[in-house]
């Protein structure tokens, strides 16, 4: 029986994650092909959405300030969602739009996001050309607006940045999330820009054409996830730009960081839930980016959770029928030696790619690509947790005060 399964898990994983090796040699060998486009500057709402960020809302809008690109072409908007500290007074000190929300029924950034737009809707009109998303705990490279533009003149609609973190070396938490979303970035969302496959939205950082999406109907606990998961079961295809960074803010703290990873696990079985239906029928139409993010969505969560549950049955039952352990005990730890081989390789390769990108001491570069498997081993309980657990969206608190990014 444990021969069986174990034979099931591969031909699985094989099934739906082996092209994710095609991914990584596209991304290391494969280059982008400059396209001709005519660079006009368009008019952009810059957003964000903030709940009690006092400490770092006014780095991000200093960093807004002081883009390269030319400033009578965006104007930056602030919803200030449930807040009882001074983000609204310090972000219109720092001449930002702001809009104050207090409702403790619909709660979450999709909520203060749909809002956002309602307003900027009724009191500006149909003046912008497109939509920015950002956290308030972000700071931008100064030249991550006028990356995104050139980017939207080449025909985008709505384009992925490359997510780089504020504070990487601060422990094995912060390092851990840094890495995982710069493997995103390198060899996951470049690889599908490169194909010309859609890429995924990380929560931060994004671009969205006001044609291709008027109204912000994205809910679930993972926004991000439901919005790209939507986008792509119609037919459109994210864009990457890897030359707009922006810097997010990760947690340090194990508590916090379950909390934030339980709200995810509950967010991706929320987007398997409410579209998978549409994901299934869009691969039998022939869509290869429907498969990806089914794929995607179903590695962070199912197969990790599967066995799991497994392990835990059989070793019980081999309790309880008193029988030999030995073998499924060395299985088990064969199973989990190549887990952690196959995830500190692909931390290391992230490593080594992203080097120059990584902002942190040596020592710190080389010692998290050994922590880098734990940290992506502790989602398996969490998402466990998650199928039982009543998740409400709770927010992350940000303290890494970082005023330009050659403060990194």
């Amino acid at each position: 029986m444990l021969g069986i399964f174990d034979c099931m898990m591969k031909v699985l994983f094989l099934l739906l994650f082996s092209y994710q090796g095609l991914y990584i040699l596209i991304s290391l060998f494969g280059k982008e092909k400059e396209k001709d486009y005519e660079l006009k500057y368009h008019d952009f709402a810059v957003l964000i959405c903030a709940r009690n960020e006092e400490t770092v809302i006014g780095d991000l809008l200093e960093s807004i300030d002081r883009q390269t690109y030319p400033k009578k072409h965006y104007r930056t908007f602030v919803m200030a969602d449930n807040c009882d500290d001074s983000t609204a007074e310090i972000a219109k000190g720092c001449g930002a739009v702001v809009y104050t929300r207090n409702d403790d029924e619909y709660v979450g950034k999709g909520y203060a996001l749909e809002s956002l737009l309602r307003n900027i809707k009724k009191d500006h009109g149909d003046v912008f050309d497109a939509f920015l998303v950002f956290d308030a705990d972000n700071i931008l490279k100064d030249d991550y607006l006028e990356q995104m533009n050139i980017s939207y003149c080449q025909g985008n609609k709505i384009i992925a940045g490359y997510i780089n973190s504020k504070n990487y070396g601060s422990n094995w938490i912060s390092a851990g999330y840094s890495l995982y979303l710069l493997r995103k970035n390198r060899f996951l969302n470049n690889a599908r820009h490169l194909l010309g496959l859609s890429s995924a939205i990380n929560g931060t950082g994004f671009l969205f054409d006001k044609e291709t999406v008027k109204e912000w109907p994205y809910h679930t606990l993972t926004e991000d996830i439901e919005f790209t998961v939507d986008q792509v079961c119609r037919h459109q295809t994210i864009a990457y730009c890897d030359k707009a960074i922006v810097y997010d803010e990760q947690p340090t703290s194990f508590v916090q960081s379950v909390y934030q990873r339980l709200r995810w696990s509950k967010g991706y079985l929320e987007v398997i839930w409410k579209y998978s239906t549409r994901l299934v029928k869009g691969i039998c139409e022939g869509s290869f980016s429907c498969f990806d993010m089914l794929s995607t969505i179903l590695s962070a969560y199912g197969l990790s959770v599967v066995s799991l549950i497994f392990d835990i049955l059989m070793s019980s039952y081999l309790i309880v029928t008193k029988s030999d352990m030995i073998p499924f005990l060395s299985n088990l730890l064969e199973g989990l030696l190549k887990a952690y081989l196959c995830m500190y390789l692909i931390g290391l390769l992230t490593t080594i790619t992203e080097w120059k990108r990584i902002n942190t001491r040596l020592l710190n570069k080389i010692r998290y690509t050994f922590t880098f498997p734990l940290f992506m081993a502790s989602y398996i309980p969490i998402a466990v947790y998650a199928l039982f657990a009543d998740v409400s969206w709770k927010p992350i608190r940000h303290t890494v005060t970082i005023t330009h990014e050659n403060s990194l």
